[in-house]
């Protein structure tokens, strides 16, 4: 017996032992943590004012120029709180309108979710295209954007001309938009809404039964409700696109990406509650969007209203645009935000198929994402302090054990990471759009002709520089390693600790405080503390609701006749500039001291927690447990049945991947070479794309499988040889030239010629 049962006392010790261990993993985390971050925040020399443009400057020259300046500042005060006054008045009259969408383009409702059998506050809108583009073909691939709920109003993904909206019109793709109304539903829920979202697709499909099926766009939040679509339901979509999508809330970079310590900070989910509690059922969105201004004070609460005072006579227009979105605040069902806050910000339950996908749901009781079956593209940004990378990225590496199971699934993933864009600027800037996101949707329109895999988008080059005008795309070949490289930080005692803290903290705030604030809230209270709130109050208290703001309209007119602005070299104009900047510093030096001490509290409080608990089982445990079963599937070994049979279009798709995976990706001129080959030419024009897909994601099984027999069986797939000099120089043409290839492709053609030549 006790050689098989160790006995209790040494069972004991050893949980001891492995429980010291942890404690002392976690002490030198935090320990590496606070040395990282006290190097950080050492104090630096600090910059000094501008003094020398002062020197030399006779006092009458310097008393000239402060006269100019005097004037110039005076003015620009006028202009900056006319802007002010008017952006005011603009949210008053958003909030009088009920927040409506703020896109820029003409849209119709075509089925509005207020009417749907599982009512919500969803609805599908067509997009109009503006006068002068081209008109939308029907027959082309539809493009249906899902913007975020996260306190905003719909719209941000087509507010300005350049734009996701405007880059698929401007290509004569059909474009719908998933919009919402301020107030939800009575009673709805989060799979109401992805009930709402099927619906909308099957319209979709209704009305272009000729074209391709659609690419699904999720901006932020709305990158859950794609991947939920994809994964319930995986032949409603085509190619899904997720920008900026947090899938994996606890992965980050130490030191870098605070925001996902909050919701430990707080002790979980329980403040969500309260404050829907005390809105009477709804969870004010402001809350949120001042959680998103407070991650960096210096630019939401000074540089953007500096900018604006200090180039008053040109940023005006810009500030009010983006303040029409910035400034729309929407509600949500209690039973929302919290589903929201367990189930992502604290409990990361996505990436682990934990979440259930309701009655009805077709693939077994959780939303799966190995069910996806569309090419799927990540848009990240290392500058983005809301959703990094990590988070953006990591649930590729929970959900798939390596890169060899992704393609063995068949299913296609691309991530693209710029270096430096901010959290917004991946859906409102002019220049992402045009960059960017036009070359996504470039590949979109031949990513289905990809072999499965994981590959990396890379843009290179210049715009309109040099002759060959123009961005260089290439699709490069990665690995489950490159993922967790990228995303930083994820496994951690700290945060399944969270997890379990929440819930303890959640119980008994239903039990004992959650039932007196319901019976004390009202909806006139909640409404009270909804236009009380800072981010509306603000902006009531500069509208022409307050009577002090009225004479800075007439004033700002008589301004504007009179401009008067200092000379750029004014050295008063280089000292406010030199103020500016150190208020910036000192407000930054302030976040980074406040982050420094939130994320050492966190891991000095969950740290500790996490070791006193059993383990989590690491996500990659579930991984190999489903790979190894996948390896056993029926359907694999079928598959290798098959490898010596069929004729041309095996072999052809066959030698293709092979060299693809010889050379480590594929350029997008190759892509779009093989995308022509594959749609244009027999026997693969005769097919249908669902043919098409089904044979590229069977040979790169057939290959991932079994590389050197998929080589050595094709002279029995094209047996005559006409085929065989026909299959390589199609397999040639799209390849391109030699001299491009690089020595694993060019080593793998000659193998491909020599093998056939043989036969």
């Amino acid at each position: 017996m006790n050689a098989v049962t160790p006995p209790p006392g040494r069972e004991l010790l050893g949980k001891g032992a492995e429980t010291l261990n942890r404690v002392a993993e976690q002490a030198l985390a935090l320990h590496g943590l606070i040395s990282r971050h006290a190097e950080a925040l050492a104090p630096k020399p600090g910059e000094m004012p501008p003094l020398g443009d002062f020197l030399g400057r006779t006092p009458a020259a310097l008393a000239h120029d402060a006269a100019d300046y005097a004037i110039d500042a005076a003015q620009r005060a006028v202009l900056f709180w006319d802007t002010m006054r008017r952006a005011g008045n603009a949210f008053v009259e958003h909030e009088k309108a009920g927040c409506p969408p703020v896109l820029v383009f003409d849209w119709e409702i075509v089925v509005d979710g207020r009417s749907l059998p599982r009512r919500c506050n969803y609805a599908l809108v067509r997009i109009k295209p503006d006068a002068g583009m081209r008109r939308t073909d029907p027959k082309l691939r539809p493009f249906v954007i899902i913007d975020p709920r996260a306190g905003h109003g719909a719209g941000i993904g087509g507010f300005k001309s350049d734009s996701q909206v405007g880059v698929a019109l401007r290509r004569g793709h059909p474009v719908y938009f998933v919009i919402f109304f301020k107030d939800p539903e009575p009673g709805q829920t989060i799979l109401d809404i992805t009930e709402a979202e099927r619906v909308f697709l099957r319209r979709v499909h209704e009305l272009h039964a000729d074209a391709p099926k659609p690419v699904v766009i999720g901006n932020c939040q709305g990158g859950w409700a794609v991947m939920m679509l994809g994964a319930s339901d995986p032949e409603l979509t085509g190619p899904l696109v997720l920008n900026g999508a947090p899938l994996s809330y606890w992965a980050g970079e130490q030191g870098r990406n605070p925001m996902r310590y909050t919701g430990g900070l707080a002790g979980g989910s329980w403040p969500a509650a309260l404050m829907a509690d005390l809105g009477n059922g709804k969870f004010d969105g402001a809350n949120l969007v001042l959680n998103f201004e407070a991650l960096s004070p210096a630019n939401t609460w000074f540089r953007k209203y500096w900018q604006l005072y200090e180039r008053a006579d040109s940023e005006a227009e810009r500030f009010l645009e983006f303040e029409r979105w910035w400034g729309g605040y929407y509600l949500m069902n209690r039973d929302e935000i919290m589903w929201v806050v367990e189930n992502l910000f604290i409990g990361d339950r996505f990436a682990r198929g934990q979440i259930s996908a309701g009655p009805g749901a077709r693939h077994g009781a959780t939303f799966d994402m190995r069910a996806v079956k569309s090419p799927v593209v990540v848009f990240a940004s290392a500058g983005d302090n809301i959703t990094p990378p990590g988070q953006a990225l990591r649930w590729i590496a929970d959900v798939y054990r390596d890169e060899k199971e992704i393609r063995r699934l068949g299913q296609t993933i691309v991530y693209l990471v710029h270096d430096e864009i901010g959290h917004l600027g991946i859906f409102v800037s002019g220049k992402v759009a045009l960059k960017e996101h036009s070359e996504i949707a470039t590949t979109l329109e031949m990513i289905e002709s990809l072999p499965p895999g994981l590959y990396e988008l890379r843009i290179t080059g210049e715009e309109g520089s040099g002759v060959n005008a123009g961005y260089a795309v290439e699709l490069v070949s990665r690995t489950i390693e490159d993922i967790r490289a990228v995303s930083g930080e994820a496994e951690n005692e700290a945060f399944p600790a969270v997890a379990r803290i929440s819930a303890v903290n959640q119980t008994l705030y239903d039990m004992f405080v959650g039932p007196v604030v319901r019976q004390v809230a009202t909806e006139q209270t909640a409404e009270a503390r909804r236009q009380l709130h800072p981010m509306r109050a603000r902006r009531y208290m500069v509208s022409d609701m307050n009577p002090f703001m009225w004479p800075f309209a007439a004033a700002a007119g008589m301004v504007r006749d009179r401009r008067a602005p200092a000379r750029a070299d004014n050295p008063f104009v280089a000292m406010e500039r030199a103020f500016a900047d150190q208020v910036e510093r000192t407000m930054d030096t302030w976040r980074d001291w406040r982050d420094a001490w939130q994320e050492a509290a966190f891991h000095a409080v969950y740290g500790a927690l996490g070791t006193l608990g059993a383990p989590a089982q690491p996500v990659e445990d579930a991984a190999a447990a489903a790979t190894e079963a996948l390896a056993e599937a029926p359907e694999l070994r079928a598959v290798l049945a098959r490898i010596a049979e069929g004729g041309y279009a095996e072999a052809v798709v066959r030698m293709m991947i092979l060299l693809a995976r010889a050379r480590g990706g594929v350029r997008r001129t190759r892509l779009a070479r093989s995308n022509a080959l594959l749609t244009t030419e027999q026997p693969f024009a005769g097919m249908t794309a669902a043919a098409r897909q089904a044979l590229i994601r069977e040979q790169t099984l057939i290959v991932e499988l079994s590389p050197e027999e998929a080589l050595a069986t094709l002279p029995t797939l094209l047996p005559d040889a006409a085929d065989r000099r026909r299959a390589l120089d199609a397999v040639a043409e799209v390849a391109g030239p030699e001299e491009e290839l690089g020595e694993p492709a060019l080593a793998m053609l000659g193998r491909l010629r020599a093998v056939l030549a043989a036969a």
